[in-house]
């Protein structure tokens, strides 16, 4: 089936590829490249300053070897300093340069992971991939080692397929601290800007409608967010002896907490974009099963399910400071501290969004009670041009390889280094794609990826690669 992004036929995109034979090139390696997968998911590099650097280091060791292996002759594991001093993760950067009047595409993925968080939620190893009914099980096997394989045995396949044909310049990009914030992003960025300048990105660190739906994720949440403390005493006294005439920290940080949502859930902060326009939408019931809702917890906010994950502010409270119930005393707690996460609705200015923040939860304190306000991290949204030649053509592949039209889909989450990227390479054309579907528990226990899901996820990739060889961006 072809289609794209209007869901019109384009009878003529086979046309300027040999489909048949790509598709049948990512058959054939298929199941090496799982193994493959396989072998990266054994690896638990962690970017965390608190875990050991070795695996992360054998990991881009790992990486370095299958982008060789895969044909390239320049590749380099590089590093940029935190601003510590430290070193930051290890990124493989391998580099095709474009034949003359052709276009480079650089594909980005990350090869560091998240900790395995309680052990006893997983059913397997999380360092040990296991096959089970059609998915593979275990950390970074979806999120996002499965990224860097998806890019690599595309790249494989239409090399096979084109030979002395692929003019195409291809640069790949396999980050070592995404996990850990890229806290080196930009000053990598800064410093190779040259050797990763291209005309399009693709990074594959997102996720598909759901199994058997592919999707373009055309935009992304912004976020801001910082601390709140609330305090009313110059130190703890008597519960039993001053209680009563004034209220305790606790108390009126929960207050004012509580003024951040109206009566429906919706985000009550004046001055923040808020849209109720995504392309499509997801049940209730579909909702409550992916995100593991209770039963009798009514959902919040107003307009569609989707647009309240994509495209409207979500704030959440992501850590409070107060004794624990164990150690707790008979005192009226002068302080109260709590952290805030604040997800922006694509065009919303985050430095905007942040002094909106403070000047509610500033004029909203409670009983007269000094509000302390922290600012903390901050990046922006990200909107894709869809009418750009690369997005058109990789909805197309998209549709092309899963046989149904790919859909365009925003995510709640953030991908700040993205912001970056648009601004040091102003004219490139960002696609943002993924292997992940709803129930890929990236982050959690028993995170796993659909098999079949990441086959087509690369002949996508290879048929996108040969259309760009094939017709440039013109």
């Amino acid at each position: 089936m072809t289609s794209s992004p209007a869901g019109t036929p384009q009878p003529s995109a086979v046309g300027s590829i040999d489909a048949a034979a790509l598709r049948q090139a990512v058959t054939e390696s298929f199941d090496a490249t799982v193994e493959q997968l396989k072998a990266l998911v054994a690896i638990p590099g962690i970017a965390w300053p608190s875990f050991d650097p070795a695996p992360l280091n054998a990991s881009a060791d790992a990486v370095a070897e299958l982008v060789r292996a895969s044909g390239f002759g320049d590749v380099r594991i590089l590093r940029c300093d935190k601003e510590d001093g430290t070193p930051g993760g290890p990124a493989v950067v391998a580099r095709r340069p474009a034949a003359a009047g052709k276009p480079t595409i650089l594909l980005y993925a990350h090869h560091d992971v998240q900790p395995t968080g309680d052990l006893a939620l997983w059913e397997t190893e999380p360092f040990t991939a296991v096959e089970r009914d059609g998915r593979l099980y275990g950390r970074g096997a979806a999120d996002d080692k499965a990224g860097i394989l998806a890019h690599v045995a595309a790249y494989s396949a239409v090399t096979r397929v084109l030979g002395e044909e692929l003019g195409l310049g291809v640069t790949f990009f396999f980050e070592g601290e995404e996990e850990a914030g890229s806290p080196t992003f930009r000053s990598f960025l800064e410093t190779h800007q040259e050797l990763l300048r291209s005309d399009v990105i693709v990074v594959a660190d997102s996720s598909n409608w759901k199994v058997g739906i592919p999707a373009l994720t055309t935009s992304l949440r912004g976020l801001v967010d910082g601390t709140i403390e609330v305090k009313v005493l110059d130190h703890a006294v008597h519960s039993g002896m001053f209680g009563g005439p004034v209220l305790d920290a606790p108390t009126l940080l929960a207050q004012l907490i509580a003024t951040l949502h109206d009566d429906e859930g919706s985000v009550a902060i004046e001055g923040l974009v808020s849209r109720d326009d995504a392309e499509v939408d997801l049940t209730e019931e579909e909702y409550r099963k992916d995100a593991s809702v209770l039963d009798g917890v009514k959902l919040a906010g107003t307009g569609t399910i989707a647009s309240r994950m994509w495209t409207k502010p979500a704030l959440s409270i992501i850590g409070f400071d107060a004794p624990a119930v164990d150690v707790a005393s008979n005192t009226l707690l002068p302080r109260a501290r709590a952290k805030f996460s604040l997800r922006l609705a694509p065009g919303q200015d985050p430095a905007e969004a942040m002094e909106a923040v403070r000047r509610h939860v500033e004029t909203h304190a409670p009983f007269g009670a000094e509000v302390v306000f922290t600012p903390g991290e901050s990046g922006n949204a990200f909107l894709t041009d869809t009418t750009s030649t690369a997005a058109g053509m990789a909805m197309w592949a998209l549709g092309e390889a899963w046989g149904v039209p790919a859909v365009e889909t925003g995510i709640g989450g953030s991908i700040p280094f993205i912001a970056d990227l648009t601004e040091l390479y102003p004219d490139v054309q960002i696609l943002v794609t993924g292997v992940e579907d709803p129930d890929s528990r990236a982050h959690s226990a028993n995170e796993s990826l659909h098999l079949g899901d990441f086959r087509n996820a690369i002949v996508a990739e290879a048929f996108l690669l040969a259309r760009l060889n094939a017709e440039g961006l013109a």
